[in-house]
């Protein structure tokens, strides 16, 4: 990471000032050029699934000869790995070389002690795109979509909504239908939008009337058009549908969640055919070269054991569907952030898990394992503490079957 472009992003806050608005973006920006006038995009958003999506989507147009733009959040690696083009994360170089740009504009704004990280980051991200002349920007949203920084595009390919479901209450609202408004806010006059299959109908509601108060069209992919091959966590599918794109496929990420998103990114392709040419080969091998460390991830076969990051209720359902398959009996290093709904999401998995190993050295933002631990006996799990996180790893190192599982964070540091 650029020491000097860390430094300076380490001079906001994480999350800036609550926006009220996208005028604090538009004023970076402009002050910037505009460079997301230049830009084409694939706005993506949703509770979970999104990142997923956005790798595919990303896999696919590089395989179709585009050069392809992919920001992200937050990093797993490393914060580079937030802005890439075809594959490859922005160099140190290219970070420092946008640094005194992105201060000088940013000064100007008179926003200077506002500014969110992310807000930063992402205009940063539109300067070298734009520099770099990218094709195309599979563009991830932060948090939400209406008030999301990344709401301040204007040429958008399609919308691509994940799954919707409980998180980030404090900022999205309180009930699913008011998280929903904020997700259909990335929704533009005219512009195509498709919808993960599997949304609650409060969800889906939502969205049919958002779409038509912006005669956009509507696609919620059926589950139906996938015919299942594999067995066990091998997702391989047959896609019956009506689209040109009939065929086999094999996502490399487990779970049949993504399955569902593997879907939506065939759909949004068949939009995007019409103005880029995505070919069938380019679509098969973009979804089973997709890649996200820590999403359900096998990180090893003898124990088997899986790394994921998922971290809200609605992830915890896709992991459960995954430990199910193996049987359940897992034991789980587990850390989570403090401010996640740990009691819900420990109830989803708890069928699958043994015993659960609490830690807490991964991050700042972590739960005291003491707390975490006592959380998950009160939900009825059986749970002590680790040491460290070195110790919790040899742990399940050494069990039949093991999980890392509670917090993106946490599977950073595994991966790191």
């Amino acid at each position: 990471m650029c020491k000097d472009f860390l430094l300076f992003l380490d001079s906001f806050s994480r999350l800036g000032k609550r926006a009220v608005g996208l005028e604090r973006i538009r004023a970076l920006l402009k002050a910037l050029g505009d460079p997301q006038d230049s830009l084409a995009f694939i706005h993506v958003t949703g509770t979970n699934g999104k990142g997923s999506i956005c790798e595919m989507l990303s896999e696919v147009f590089i395989r179709s000869g585009y050069k392809t733009g992919l920001f992200t959040s937050p990093y797993i690696i490393e914060y580079n790995d937030r802005i890439r083009i075809n594959g490859k994360n922005i160099s140190d170089k290219a970070l420092s070389g946008l640094l005194p740009k992105v201060r000088e504009a940013a000064e100007s704004t008179g926003f200077m002690a506002d500014f969110s990280q992310f807000e930063i980051t992402q205009a940063a991200a539109f300067c070298y795109f734009a520099m770099e002349k990218c094709d195309i920007v599979i563009l991830e949203a932060g948090l939400g979509g209406l008030l999301d920084s990344t709401n301040v595009i204007d040429k958008n390919i399609c919308s691509v909504i994940g799954s919707v479901s409980y998180d980030h209450m404090a900022v999205l609202g309180n009930t699913l239908e008011e998280i929903a408004a904020q997700k259909a806010g990335i929704i533009k006059e005219g512009c195509p939008c498709i919808l993960s299959s599997g949304n609650d109908e409060r969800v889906i509601s939502v969205f049919e009337r958002t779409a038509k108060e912006n005669g956009a069209e509507l696609i919620i992919p059926d589950m139906g058009a996938a015919r299942r091959l594999g067995k066990g966590l091998d997702n391989s599918f047959y896609f019956d549908g009506i689209l040109a794109y009939e065929g086999e496929y094999r996502p490399k990420m487990t779970g049949e969640h993504q399955i569902r998103n593997a879907l939506s990114v065939i759909y949004a392709c068949d939009i995007a055919d019409r103005e880029y040419d995505i070919g069938i080969n380019a679509l098969r091998e973009g979804i089973a070269g997709a890649f996200i460390p820590g999403r359900a991830q096998i990180i090893s076969n003898s124990p088997l054991t899986i790394l994921d990051g998922g971290h809200n209720p609605d992830a915890a359902k896709a992991l459960a569907s995954v430990l199910a398959v193996e049987g359940g009996e897992f034991t789980a290093l587990i850390g989570m952030s403090a401010d996640k709904s740990i009691s819900e999401y420990v109830k989803i998995i708890s069928p699958y898990i043994k015993e659960f190993i609490c830690t807490d050295d991964f991050s700042e933002r972590a739960l005291d394992k003491n707390e975490l631990a006592k959380l998950i006996a009160d939900c009825g799990g059986k749970a002590s503490t680790a040491e460290s996180l070195s110790s919790g790893l040899e742990i399940i190192g050494q069990s039949e079957k093991g999980l890392i599982c509670g917090s993106l964070f946490l599977a950073a540091e595994v991966v790191k």
